[in-house]
């Protein structure tokens, strides 16, 4: 045997794509992507349920399976569009000193695996929405995704139309339900929902300018556009948000209530945890420290009780009608 036989047995043979990508690897993408997707934020998602509820329909077991997929499909869509702004995002937020730490900032998840993740769970969800529930449904999926990108783009730099496009968002949230089971949405329920949207968004934004303001940072570090709001203009925001959803919802309840047939107007009663909820998120709101929506609801005790109280004269008013 020659030199370069015994080299070239020596030699070891070239590895197989499939030991390229470990197991590990693949695990730690796969974490990554559905760090991206923010896990945190599919809560908001249950407002899929509100107009079948506002609309004190029982439901039947197909529809409460068809409540579902549309859950399913706008968490599937609100992480798409997760996936996308972070991938567009990448560059920015690594200089910044907490989104630095994100899964694409930080080189956990390459932007081409997210665009490509973000893009396949758009196309996806809107097809099968089509499919499962009606044209109408997938129509406001695709809609929801094309206006979130185009405030992850471009609307976010807006004044004022940034606000709404973020209230937006949970309002088509809230009418999906309606839209995917073919329930007429009130005007009463559209009214309440957005502007009772509007008021936690604006209280959002509050809370995050006066705790930028406390510590003397960068307020366009935090978000775009928000240093170019005062706190006084957005105090003024949400206290004239949660001014006209509660005028709304009262409204609605006087005039949908008068037909109760029940023991007591329980429609009625159930303006007095609504109030109530509204005047303990204003503490948050007032105070600076109403931050994500989602976060409020599910630390404070007494507005978990609130809400409790309010569903459960729903539900009484639903039942006696």
């Amino acid at each position: 045997m020659t030199e370069r036989s015994a080299a070239l047995i020596r030699e070891p043979a070239p590895p197989a794509v499939a030991d390229l990508v470990s197991p590990a690897s693949t695990a730690s993408l796969a974490a990554g992507l559905l760090r991206t997707a923010r896990p945190r934020q599919w809560v908001k998602n249950g407002l899929v349920l509100a107009a079948p509820f506002a609309a004190a329909r029982l439901l039947t077991v197909p529809e409460l399976a068809q409540l579902g997929v549309v859950f399913v499909l706008f968490t599937a869509c609100s992480a798409a569009v997760y996936l996308i702004n972070d991938a567009r995002d990448a560059e920015a937020d690594r200089a910044h000193p907490v989104k630095c730490l994100r899964p694409v900032a930080s080189g956990q998840v390459p932007a081409a695996a997210a665009y490509a993740a973000g893009t396949l769970l758009a196309v996806l969800a809107t097809a099968i929405a089509a499919v499962a529930c009606n044209i109408d449904t997938a129509g406001l999926l695709a809609g929801y995704v094309v206006i979130q990108l185009a405030y992850c783009v471009w609307l976010k730099h807006i004044l004022v139309v940034d606000l709404f496009i973020v209230t937006t968002g949970f309002l088509m949230r809230a009418m999906a339900g309606g839209v995917a089971l073919d329930i007429e949405l009130s005007r009463w329920f559209l009214i309440t929902s957005g502007f009772g949207a509007l008021f936690m968004v604006a209280a959002k934004r509050y809370s995050e300018l006066v705790l930028m303001a406390g510590k003397d940072g960068d307020l366009g570090a935090s978000r775009a556009l928000l240093g170019a709001y005062t706190t006084g203009y957005l105090r003024f925001v949400w206290q004239l948000a949660a001014g006209v959803a509660v005028l709304a919802y009262c409204l609605w309840a006087v005039e949908t209530g008068a037909r109760g047939a029940g023991l007591l107007p329980w429609r009625q009663l159930s303006m007095i945890p609504f109030i109530l909820s509204v005047l303990r998120y204003a503490v948050f709101a007032d105070s600076g420290s109403a931050g994500a929506p989602e976060d409020v609801l599910l630390r404070d005790r007494a507005l978990t009780v609130i809400g409790a109280a309010w569903g459960a004269l729903y539900v009484l008013a639903v039942v006696n009608r």
